[in-house]
C-alpha cells in the first residue's frame, strides 16, 4: 500500500497554507505547528507528528554561528494531551548556553576560527621532533658505549614497546568521544575519573615542565662546547650552561606566547634541520675518514669495530643496565606531544592514533640506525693526537686501532681520552660529512622538544585548571586569544623551568622526570584496561588495534621500571599521586563524566547484589536496615540524623518520600532528586533517597514497603516520626503500622518534644509567609539548607546520660540491639544501658537475676536491669482525667463499630489505655534526665482496636517527656541470640 495515498487531509504542507486547526488522526492528537521537525517527520512516517528524525543538535553540545541549536521535543510534549495547554512549549529554541539578552547586538560576523592542524604537522611532526630531543645527538652515542650496541638495541625496544603500548591505549581513549584541550590530563580524567585524572594532570604538567629544562641544557651544552672549541667563555663551564639556559627558554616563551601558528611554523622548520642533519650523518658514515677524524677514533664502517662496540663496557657509576636506560628513556617520552594539543587539532579522532603511531615507528628505526651505524665507526677510547701512530710509538699496543696503524694505548690505560664514543659527547658531529649540520640538528632537536614541552605543560595544566579540582589554581586556567592560549600557564611553566636550568647537569634532570613520565603511561595504560574490562555500553573506541591484557601488561611494566630505575624517586611520584588522590577523594568535586570508575562501582554493586542471593539470612547478620518516612529530608533532619547514628558504615537506610496526587511533568525531577541527595552528602549521611507519586500517602507508602530495595539489599524495619495533631486531621500512622507488621517488618516511631518537622517549627514562630507557601519553595529551602545545614541534639556527644530501654514485650530483641548499636559509636559511647522490664513484687529479685542472665548471654554488655512491680498499679487521677478527654469520642466510635462483637474487647482496651497512662509515669518518674528513651511498642489487633484509640495510647506513653522517645517493635522474629552458629 502506498502510504501517500493514506496521508491525512491535515498534512503540515496543507497547514502551512494558513490552517491554524488542530487534528486528531486515529486518536492521537498532536500540535499543528510549521517547524522543521513536522515537515521532516512527515517526509519520513507519513503521518503529522511532533517526532523528529535524527539530528546531529541532539547531540552535540556545541552550537554553530548563525543558528538556533535545535533541541529533541520532550516525552512531555509528545504525550501530553494538547488540549490541555494551548501554548505548547517550542520544538526548537535556542540553547540555554551562552545565551544573549534581547537588548544585545547581536555579532554580524562569527568568530575568528582558532588555527588547526591535521594529523601530520600537528601530531607526527611534533611528536617526532620531541622524541629526537637531546638524548639523540648527545647521549645516544655514550649509551652505545656503555651499553654496546646489543643491548642498546634492547633499551631502544624496550622503552619503544613501552611507549608503543602507550601510544595504543591512547589512541583507544583518544577515538571514544570527541576530544577536547587537555590531553593527556583531559583523557585519562575523563576515563578513570577526577581522583586520578587530577593527581596525573598536576603530574604530567610538571614533569613536561622540567622536560623543557632538560632539552634546553642540552643545547647550552652544544652552545658552550662550540663556544669552548674557540676558547670563549663567558664565566666557566658550568655558568655559561646556566645563562645560555636561560636565555634559550626566554627566547622559547616569546615564541610560544606569540600563537600556536608561530610555534608550529617554528617547528616545521626544526623538522627540516633535523632530517639535513640526520642526511649529514648517514653521508658522513660513507665517506672515507681522513687522519684528523682517525686520530679523534672515526675509522667508516669497520667489521672488528662493530663487533668490539656490540658488548658492553661499562664505565663510571652510572654503568649499568638500568642507569642507561633511564637516561636514555625520556628521550621516547614524547609521544604525548600531539595528545597535549589535542584541543589544536582538526580532528583528534584521527589525528592522535595515526600521527602518534606513526612517530613511535620512525623514530624507533632512526634510534636503531643511528645506534648502529656510530657503533660500526667510532671507537670508545681515542686521544685525537695525529702522532700517536703505531710507527711513531714504541711499546705494547692496545685496541682495535692498532689494526688500523693507531696506537692509543696510554691514554686508555691512562684513562685520559679525549675522544671516541666513550668520552666525546659530539661524536655525531665528528662522523657528519659537515659537521656544522649536526650542531644545526642539535640545535633543532633540543629546541624544538623543548618548545612542545614549554606547550604541552601549560595545556594540560589549562584544562586541570578549569575544571577546579585543586584549591588555588583556577588563576592560571584563564586563556587569551582566538586559540585560548594560557598565558599565566606559560609563565608558570617557564619559571618551573628556570629552576631546573639552574641545575645545568643533563643527567640529573633526565632520571628525575622519567618516573614522573613513567607514572603517566601506567595510568594511560590502566585507564585503556579499565574501561575494556567494566565492559561499559559507552566504552566504543574506533581504534580497533589494541589489547586490554597488552594495556595491563604496559601498565604493569611501566610501574617495575620506576622502582628499577629509582626506587626512592618511584616512591616519591607514588606517594604525590596517592596525596592527590586522597585530596580529590576527601574534597568529591561536581563533576560527571562518565568514567570507567563509575562503570566499575556499578558492576561491582550489581555482582555483590545478585551474590548476595546466594547467601541466606542468620539471626548473627541481622542488621536493622530502615526505610524511613522522611519526607524530603532537609524537613526532618533529627529523624534522619537519628536513624543515619546507627546504620552508618553498617546498615541500609533509604530516605522515602510520598508525592500526592498523579504524575505530571517533573513531579520525580531529577534535579530535585539530586538537591536532596546532595543535602543527605553535605550532612555525611549515608542513605539512598526514593520518591514515588501515589494517590494519595496510604497508597504511596504501601508501594514503598512492597518495593523498595534490591534482592536481600531491602529493608526490614519502618521509621516514622510521630504526628502530633493526629486527632485534628486525617491520619495514616496506624495504617503505616499494619501495614508493616503484614509485611513482616519491624516499625520505628520517633517523637520529640519540639517535634520533627521543621516546616512546623518555622509555621508556630509566626512565619506566615512559610505557612502559605511552604510547599511551593521547600525545594529551593533545601537548596539553602545544603549549604547552612540545621543542628539537632543527635548530632552532639550525649555525654554520660542514660539510654533507657523499657523492655515490655518480648518482640525478637530489636528493642535491646538498636542501644547496643547507638553505643558503639562515638557520640553515644558514654552513655549508660539502663533496661527496665515489668515483673511481679513478689518476685522481684528472681526476675532480675534471669533477665540479667539472659542478656549477658547476648553479650550486649547491659549490666543495669531494674524489674517494675509497679508497671501494671492504677495511674494518679489527674493522668486519668487525660485518658477520659482523649477517649470518649474513640470509644463512642469503637462501640459504634464492634457492637456486634463482646463487651469484653472494649473492657480489655480500656485496661490497655489505663497500662499505658501508668507506664508514662514511671518513664517521667525513672528516665526525666536521660539521652533517649526506647519503649516496646504494643500492636494493635486488625479489625478490633480502632485506629484512633492505638493512636491515643501511642500519644499518651509518650506525652510530656523532655528526652527524645523510639516507640519500637520487631517482627517476632529473632534478631539476637547467644549461639556461635
Amino acid at each position: 500500500m502506498n502510504l501517500t495515498t493514506a496521508r491525512s487531509p491535515f498534512s503540515v504542507s496543507s497547514l502551512s497554507n494558513g490552517d491554524d486547526r488542530k487534528f486528531s488522526l486515529g486518536g492521537c492528537s498532536s500540535y499543528d505547528t510549521d517547524s522543521v521537525a513536522s515537515r521532516s517527520s512527515g517526509v519520513f512516517s507519513g503521518y503529522d507528528t511532533l517526532d523528529t528524525p535524527p539530528s546531529y543538535d541532539f547531540y552535540s553540545n556545541t552550537e554553530i554561528f548563525g543558528r538556533a541549536k535545535k533541541s529533541r521535543p520532550s516525552l512531555f510534549q509528545l504525550h501530553s494531551n494538547p488540549q490541555d495547554d494551548p501554548s505548547p512549549p517550542p520544538l526548537y529554541e535556542e540553547s540555554s548556553v551562552d545565551k544573549q539578552s534581547p537588548d544585545e547586538d547581536e555579532p554580524t560576523e562569527p568568530p575568528p576560527e582558532p588555527a588547526r592542524f591535521g594529523w601530520a604537522q600537528g601530531v607526527m611532526i611534533r611528536c617526532m621532533l620531541n622524541i629526537w630531543g637531546v638524548i639523540l645527538y648527545l647521549r645516544l652515542p655514550w649509551i652505545t658505549a656503555q651499553a654496546g650496541i646489543g643491548l642498546t638495541w634492547i633499551i631502544i625496544l624496550v622503552s619503544s614497546s613501552i611507549t608503543g603500548i602507550t601510544g595504543l591505549s591512547t589512541s583507544a581513549i583518544a577515538t571514544n568521544g570527541k576530544v577536547k584541550g587537555g590531553g593527556t590530563y583531559f583523557l585519562i580524567s575523563r576515563s578513570l575519573g577526577p581522583e586520578l585524572g587530577g593527581s596525573i594532570g598536576l603530574i604530567f604538567a610538571f614533569a613536561n615542565a622540567v622536560a623543557v629544562a632538560m632539552h634546553t641544557v642540552g643545547f647550552a651544552e652544544t652552545v658552550q662546547a662550540l663556544m669552548q672549541e674557540r676558547d670563549v667563555s663567558m664565566v666557566d663551564k658550568l655558568n655559561d650552561i646556566r645563562i645560555i639556559g636561560v636565555i634559550t627558554v626566554t627566547c622559547l616563551l616569546a615564541i610560544s606566547m606569540a600563537g600556536m601558528e608561530w610555534e608550529s611554523k617554528a617547528q616545521v622548520l626544526f623538522f627540516f634541520v633535523i632530517m639535513v642533519s640526520f642526511a649529514s650523518y648517514i653521508v658522513g658514515t660513507i665517506i672515507p675518514a681522513t687522519p684528523e677524524k682517525q686520530a679523534k677514533g672515526f675509522f667508516s664502517y669497520r667489521a672488528d669495530i662493530f663487533a668490539e662496540n656490540f658488548v658492553p663496557g661499562w664505565r663510571g657509576l652510572e654503568g649499568s643496565f638500568f642507569g642507561m636506560f633511564s637516561i636514555f628513556f625520556p628521550s621516547a617520552t614524547g609521544i604525548l606531544a600531539g595528545a597535549n594539543i589535542s584541543g589544536d587539532l582538526k580532528d583528534p579522532n584521527v589525528a592522535i592514533p595515526r600521527g602518534t603511531m606513526l612517530a613511535i615507528f620512525w623514530t624507533t628505526i632512526s634510534y636503531l640506525i643511528i645506534s648502529a651505524t656510530i657503533g660500526s665507526c667510532v671507537l670508545r677510547d681515542a686521544s685525537g693526537y695525529i702522532n700517536d701512530t703505531v710507527s711513531s710509538l714504541s711499546g705494547e699496543c692496545l685496541g682495535v686501532g692498532c689494526n688500523y696503524g693507531w696506537n692509543f694505548t696510554e691514554c686508555m690505560t691512562n684513562k685520559t681520552c679525549p675522544f671516541g664514543l666513550s668520552n666525546y659527547y659530539q661524536s655525531m658531529s665528528l662522523v657528519s660529512a659537515f659537521a656544522p649540520l649536526i650542531s644545526a640538528g642539535i640545535f633543532g632537536a633540543t629546541l624544538s622538544s623543548a618548545l612542545a614541552c614549554l606547550v604541552s605543560a601549560p595545556k594540560v595544566f589549562q584544562c586541570l585548571c578549569k575544571d577546579k579540582l585543586y584549591p588555588g589554581i583556577g588563576f592560571f586556567g584563564k586563556g587569551y586569544g582566538k586559540n585560548n592560549e594560557p598565558l599565566r600557564s606559560y609563565l608558570l611553566a617557564y619559571i618551573i623551568a628556570i629552576c631546573f636550568i639552574l641545575i645545568a647537569e643533563l643527567n640529573t634532570i633526565a632520571p628525575i622526570i622519567s618516573n614522573f613520565f613513567l607514572c603517566s603511561y601506567a595510568l594511560i595504560n590502566f585507564s585503556c584496561f579499565h574501561a575494556s574490562i567494566t565492559n561499559s555500553p559507552g566504552w566504543r573506541p574506533t581504534f580497533r588495534f589494541y589489547s586490554k591484557w597488552l594495556s595491563l601488561l604496559g601498565a604493569v611494566v611501566s610501574v617495575i621500571i620506576m622502582f628499577l630505575l629509582t626506587w626512592w624517586a618511584a616512591l616519591i611520584a607514588i606517594g604525590i599521586v596517592i596525596f592527590l588522590l586522597g585530596y580529590v577523594l576527601y574534597k568529591k568535586p561536581d563533576v560527571n563524566w562518565g568514567s570507567s570508575m563509575q562503570a566499575s562501582s556499578y558492576n561491582m554493586a550489581l555482582s555483590q547484589c545478585v551474590g548476595l542471593n546466594q547467601v541466606e539470612d542468620h539471626i548473627k547478620n541481622y542488621r536493622p536496615q530502615c526505610l524511613v518516612l522522611s519526607g524530603p529530608p532537609c524537613m526532618r533532619p533529627s529523624l534522619v540524623d537519628f536513624i543515619s547514628t546507627f546504620t552508618k558504615n553498617h546498615s541500609l537506610m533509604i530516605c522515602a518520600n510520598v508525592i500526592t496526587g498523579g504524575p505530571s511533568p517533573g513531579t520525580v525531577d531529577s534535579a530535585k532528586i539530586s538537591t536532596h541527595l546532595k543535602w543527605l552528602d553535605k550532612r555525611r549521611i549515608k542513605s539512598f533517597y526514593h520518591t514515588v507519586v501515589a494517590d494519595d500517602l496510604h497508597v504511596g507508602v504501601q508501594m514503598l514497603l512492597q518495593s523498595t530495595g534490591l534482592g536481600r539489599m531491602k529493608p526490614n524495619v519502618l521509621v516514622m516520626g510521630f504526628k502530633k495533631n493526629w486527632r485534628k486531621a486525617c491520619d495514616h500512622s496506624i495504617f503505616f503500622l499494619s501495614d508493616a507488621f503484614d509485611l513482616q517488618y519491624g516499625a520505628c516511631v520517633l517523637r520529640m518534644k519540639e517535634g520533627l518537622d521543621i516546616s512546623r517549627t518555622m509555621q508556630a514562630h509566626g512565619m506566615e509567609y512559610f505557612k502559605t507557601n511552604f510547599r511551593k519553595i521547600f525545594y529551593s529551602l533545601c537548596e539553602l539548607m545544603a549549604t547552612s545545614q540545621p543542628t539537632t541534639v543527635f548530632q552532639t556527644r550525649q555525654g554520660k546520660k542514660t539510654i533507657d530501654v523499657y523492655w515490655l514485650s518480648d518482640d525478637g530483641g530489636l528493642t535491646l540491639l538498636l542501644p547496643y548499636l547507638l553505643t558503639r559509636k562515638k557520640r553515644w559511647g558514654r552513655c549508660k544501658v539502663r533496661v527496665f522490664v515489668g515483673g511481679e513484687a513478689q518476685k522481684v529479685e528472681d526476675q532480675k537475676q534471669e533477665l540479667k542472665a539472659l542478656i549477658s548471654r547476648f553479650r550486649l554488655g547491659f549490666q543495669d536491669v531494674q524489674v517494675l512491680p509497679d508497671i501494671n498499679g492504677k495511674p494518679q487521677s489527674e493522668q486519668y482525667s487525660f485518658i477520659h478527654s482523649i477517649a470518649v469520642m474513640t470509644f463512642c466510635t469503637y462501640l459504634i463499630e464492634t457492637m456486634h462483637q463482646r463487651f469484653k474487647h472494649f473492657s480489655h482496651m480500656f485496661v490497655q489505655s489505663l497500662r499505658q497512662i501508668r507506664l508514662n509515669e514511671v518513664i517521667q518518674d525513672y528516665s526525666r534526665d536521660a539521652a533517649l528513651i526506647i519503649v516496646t511498642m504494643p500492636v494493635g489487633r486488625r479489625g478490633a482496636c480502632p485506629s484512633s484509640l492505638y493512636m491515643a495510647w501511642l500519644e499518651i506513653v509518650s506525652r510530656d517527656l523532655r528526652p527524645p522517645v523510639l516507640l519500637v517493635r520487631g517482627n517476632q522474629e529473632n534478631v539476637l541470640t547467644m549461639y556461635c552458629q
